[in-house]
């Protein structure tokens, strides 16, 4: 199922996220011309808390999903809260694994996936590689292991007790613990034996994560696949990318897109390995600008940034195409996330009509194996 991530709204409380999907979310719909919307749905910590201990509440957003021809089949629960804050930063990351608080967010948000799913199918949750990298103890990792084997052994509950299948995907991010998906491949596979269950938790493939590491789209799906593991999410979303940093007309575009909200890691591609800036400010004082570049700022599927800038989609259609080829690749659910349209450079669009742009394009350019492209 293709949908959109409904965390570039700003809401906290279940009327700002009824109002969301009125507002936007299904004119977002009729724009692109659809019938059906898929959202992937962003639930601040105190509102999943909320609705997984109200039917009425569920009930109430179960009934403006409806009348929007929207469904759910993914949450996005990486952010805890305060996502439009004034600045986010590091503070994403917070709670990390090694903390209550992140399991039980998580089980809540199982909770009302559970009970918001269309019939006969599963539901996934992306959430963080365990934290941002420093500080991470030993302690940190037994207790964050400990925690997934608990997530493990609820979903496993969850399912006996209403029959619905929920996922939780890790999503490796540059700069985290789980920094790439070999990280994560490596940190869950160590853990099988540990309690972590691979039939309730797998990969959460970030296209822009992934692009920004430099990664190959089919080596990065074959080691996820050879390792037993599963992807459950692919998140749609593009990086930056610049050939030639040292080109003034390139410091000069990338500067626009300094903003203090959202990091923005930076990567450049050396022939020894990678080199690595925390975010752009950084990047342009601090790496030697001898190779290329990718920055992690989700840019819309659809845009094409003046030269000598460009993106990269490309990433994004290799690995749909190459996630389509495994035995359950229809199923892995296509989440477009593009969180950054209020601090975009140059918008020229309103949100509405810009992720319709998205959503269309998503439905010319990526793989026909993904059913959903044709018909939701």
């Amino acid at each position: 199922m293709l949908s959109y991530c409904t965390n570039v709204h700003p809401a906290e409380d279940l009327d700002g996220v009824i109002r969301q999907l009125h507002e936007y979310s299904g004119p977002i719909r009729r724009t692109a011309g659809l019938d059906t919307l898929g959202v992937g749905l962003w639930l601040p910590a105190e509102l999943a808390a909320q609705l997984a201990g109200s039917a009425e509440d569920r009930a109430a957003l179960h009934d403006v999903l409806s009348a929007e021809g929207l469904q759910l089949h993914t949450i996005n629960a990486f952010p805890f809260g305060g996502f439009h804050n004034e600045v986010v930063k590091l503070e994403v990351y917070k709670p990390t694994w090694a903390e209550r608080e992140r399991l039980d967010y998580t089980l809540n948000c199982a909770e009302v996936l559970a009970a918001l799913l269309p019939e006969d199918t599963a539901g996934s949750i992306s959430t963080l590689p365990l934290a941002w990298r420093e500080p991470w103890t030993r302690q940190d990792d037994d207790d964050a292991t400990a925690a997934f084997a608990e997530l493990s052994s609820r979903l496993r509950d969850l399912r006996e007790r209403t029959g619905r299948t929920i996922r939780v995907a890790v999503e490796p991010e540059p700069g985290c613990v789980l920094d790439t998906v070999a990280d994560v491949v490596e940190w869950l596979g160590a853990r099988i034996h540990r309690g972590i269950d691979p039939e309730f938790v797998g990969l959460c493939v970030d296209t822009c994560h992934l692009a920004v590491s430099f990664a190959d789209p089919a080596d990065a799906v074959k080691e996820i696949d050879a390792a037993g593991l599963r992807i459950v999410k692919v998140q749609a979303s593009a990086a930056l990318h610049v050939t030639d940093p040292s080109d003034p007309a390139a410091r000069e575009a990338l500067e626009g897109f300094v903003e203090p909200r959202y990091l923005h890691q930076v990567r450049e591609l050396q022939p020894t390995g990678v080199l690595a800036a925390d975010d752009l400010p950084e990047a342009l004082t601090d790496l030697p600008r001898e190779n290329a570049w990718r920055v992690h700022f989700h840019v819309p599927l659809h845009h094409v940034p003046s030269a000598p800038l460009r993106t990269t989609v490309d990433v994004l259609v290799r690995t749909v195409a190459e996630v389509g080829q495994l035995a359950y690749g229809p199923e892995v659910h296509l989440d477009i996330e593009t969180y950054t349209w209020s601090v975009l450079p140059g918008a020229s669009v309103g949100i509405t009509e810009g992720i319709a742009a998205e959503i269309a394009w998503a439905g010319s350019n990526l793989s026909p194996t993904q059913p959903s492209l044709q018909n939701c």
